[in-house]
């Protein structure tokens, strides 16, 4: 490995460490020991939403595994959600990870961002700006935008064996709150990233399409405004595994989002051990 590529790993590693020790994620699977923290970094989420119906889509689902795995922008760590439309599935292939539960959060996208129409793939970067997902330097753009917003810090932690299918989350929030007495959704995500389909019809007919961070489960755990003090017990859910999920590529995604903006205000995450 020459010195060039060698000081882009060693920057990345230590980026990754300095996001793992804020507890916005952990990042054990990737990271060799030994190496120290520093400041941590500012989580942004990416959501995507696509289909494999859609022929527009492959492009936006290889630009979120970029972002993930290159982590492009300074002092932010990119957490991608892709979540796959089920409209899409009347014409012609089934996409696998499909569901209604994520057209529904794209339309209640539309209603709180106003938006004229709904496509794929959408990019949502933070519950803030919404883009092309195959737009690529608008998409860091706005990861670079959403990177500066300050951010509650969410505490996760997820208990559960190598045997179980099985897991214990729970969740609290810090200090600074953004938006102290205004009302905040804490939505819950268990994501799973490698996967691989082969498309047998459909717009993609004959191609294999690749994901990283699709959405398995999802759900809002509570709505609440957190006024002062901060409520010092953490919140728990319990979320069954499905066993056709691959445990070593699952992470438990945490973030707060406001009711009125859809603005996410802040997020943890973290692997499934």
């Amino acid at each position: 490995m020459n010195e060039t590529v060698w000081n882009t790993v060693a920057r990345f590693h230590v980026r990754l460490c300095q996001a793992a020790a804020a507890g916005f994620v952990s990042l054990a699977i990737w990271l060799p020991a030994g190496h120290a923290a520093e400041a941590p970094l500012t989580p942004v989420i990416v959501e995507l939403f696509t289909s494999q119906g859609c022929s527009s889509c492959p492009p936006a689902d290889a630009i979120l595994r970029s972002f993930e795995r290159n982590q492009p922008v300074a002092d932010v760590v990119i957490v991608p959600l892709s979540e796959h439309v089920d409209y899409w599935n009347r014409l012609g292939w089934r996409d696998p990870f499909s569901s209604p539960r994520f057209s529904a959060r794209q339309r209640a996208y539309g209603a709180a961002l106003d938006l004229p129409g709904l496509y794929t793939p959408m990019m949502v970067v933070d519950g803030r700006t919404v883009l092309v997902g195959s737009d690529r330097d608008s998409a860091q753009r706005a990861i670079e935008e959403a990177g500066a917003h300050p951010k509650t810090p969410v505490h996760l932690d997820v208990d559960t064996s190598e045997t179980s299918r099985v897991i214990d989350v729970a969740m609290s929030v810090g200090e600074p709150v953004p938006n102290r007495g205004r009302a905040v959704e804490i939505w819950l995500a268990v994501t799973e990233a490698g996967l691989v389909t082969d498309v047998m019809a459909g717009e993609n007919i004959f191609r294999r399409l690749r994901h990283t961070g699709v959405v398995r489960h999802l759900e809002r755990v509570a709505t609440m405004a957190f006024a002062d003090p901060l409520p010092t017990a953490p919140i728990t859910r319990r979320v069954q595994l499905d066993d056709a999920w691959d445990r070593s590529r699952l992470r438990v995604v945490v973030f707060l989002q406001d009711s009125a903006t859809s603005a996410i205000v802040g997020a943890a995450a973290t692997v499934v051990r």
